[in-house]
């Protein structure tokens, strides 16, 4: 079977369990923005000099895999979808980011006011992924707004993930500077 289907060649694409919608469909624009954010996050990781980043990049990499799935299924088959053992974002997976967020504003950071992307290399691509991480949340607010979003944990996970990016590019900055 060749990748190149040409099922999508009308300008439609199919959510999971086959049911066709138009490409620029809110859910296909929201799990394809995570998508995007989950190769912005693979370009920090693979650039990442540390360990502790690049391990909590991967996580969250495979955390998105999860959430981009359950954006890609219409409401009326998400039980379907439970059913089938996939897993759907829980405020467990919230949990994980306000737990690594609390670790790093333990440790000392440095940064005065708004901090401007480009310092290094790596936090850059942290400050990308995080802008991307913002579009994300923004195209699922559409999907929230056009009565598709059953799950609003997405909102708040991608907010807080936002949140986390930040921080781990000033952290990435400090380890550079001290």
């Amino acid at each position: 079977m060749s990748i190149a289907t040409k099922t999508g060649d009308n300008g439609t694409t199919a959510l999971m369990f086959g049911r066709r919608v138009p490409k620029n469909h809110p859910q296909v624009e929201a799990y394809g923005a995570v998508d995007e954010l989950n190769a912005a996050l693979g370009l920090a990781r693979a650039t990442a000099p540390h360990e502790f980043v690049r391990v909590n990049v991967f996580g969250i990499q495979q955390t998105l895999v999860t959430l981009m799935g359950e954006l890609a299924v219409a409401n009326d088959d998400l039980e379907r979808y439970a059913k089938g053992g996939y897993s759907l974002v829980t405020p467990a997976f919230t949990a994980k980011l306000d737990s690594l967020i609390t670790e790093i504003e333990t440790q000392q950071i440095s940064f005065h006011g708004w901090a401007t992307p480009g310092a290094t290399p790596h936090s850059a691509a942290l400050d990308v992924a995080r802008t991307v991480c913002r579009r994300a949340e923004r195209r699922v607010c559409d999907v929230q707004a056009a009565g598709f979003l059953k799950n609003e944990e997405i909102i708040i996970y991608l907010n807080r993930l936002s949140d986390l990016l930040w921080l781990l590019a000033r952290w990435v900055e400090t380890r550079v500077a001290g």
